[in-house]
């Protein structure tokens, strides 16, 4: 048979009809190796190919993911954004607590299709205190774990944002903060931002302004958290 590039094998019109059968098979082979083959799934995947190739190629309908054997699991190829999750809280919360409390509405829930897979965290909250000169806190948590804060010293708390007011009329902008989380389960995992306040002062959330007064020069501002799934 004619000499062809390595891993490529082909049939030539020069080739001898007894060769046919012996490249056609070589062929189908390099195909199934370096092929992108669909999959309603990973199950069906796994059944059509109980004992895959390193270097096998495969898409994944269910989470239109592609992913490549490395010789011991399936892949996500590339820094691909798998999903995203987001949630948007319009009205207000209000507490006076002094130690972390969830924020009604600012929790969202993503299930990793991957245990290497990272979450990217991008939150955004509108807070402020109803006394000037106090200041409040914001956390983000993962389940029940506060994750991306300062590290602890003494009397100061670890915190996401923190905000301060020198009264309570004056407006004050959103915060936002990100943070690239690993979770390492496929379970669903959940995110939230929580809010504490300083003794003697509450804090509101979704206002630009602690006095939360009907005039224009306050207006009532969004919450957001999104959750961006990105494959290893």
């Amino acid at each position: 048979m004619a000499v062809t590039p390595v891993g490529n094998p082909y049939v030539e019109s020069s080739d001898r009809v007894s060769d046919y059968p012996g490249a056609s098979e070589a062929l189908a082979e390099r195909i199934d190796i370096v092929g992108v083959n669909p999959f309603a799934d990973s199950a069906a995947r796994a059944t059509a190919i109980p004992s895959p190739t390193e270097g096998m190629m495969s898409s994944l309908n269910d989470t239109d993911a592609v992913e490549r054997y490395d010789g011991a699991t399936w892949k996500p190829v590339g820094g691909k954004v798998l999903q995203v999750v987001s949630v948007f809280k319009a009205d207000t919360f209000t507490t006076s607590s002094t130690s972390f409390v969830d924020v009604t509405g600012l929790t969202a829930s993503i299930t990793p299709s991957a245990t290497s897979s990272k979450i990217l965290v991008l939150a955004t909250i509108a807070y402020a205190t109803t006394v000037g000169g106090y200041t409040a806190r914001a956390a983000l948590i993962r389940d029940s774990t506060q994750i991306g804060g300062g590290t602890a010293v003494g009397s100061r708390g670890t915190a996401n944002a923190r905000t301060r007011q020198e009264d309570a009329t004056t407006n004050i902008a959103p915060t936002s903060f990100n943070f690239v989380d690993s979770p390492n389960t496929t379970l669903a995992t959940t995110y939230k931002i929580q809010v504490a306040g300083q003794s003697g002062s509450s804090v509101i959330v979704g206002t630009s302004a602690g006095s939360d007064v009907n005039a224009v020069e306050q207006p009532r501002l969004s919450c957001t958290i999104i959750l961006m799934e990105i494959s290893a």
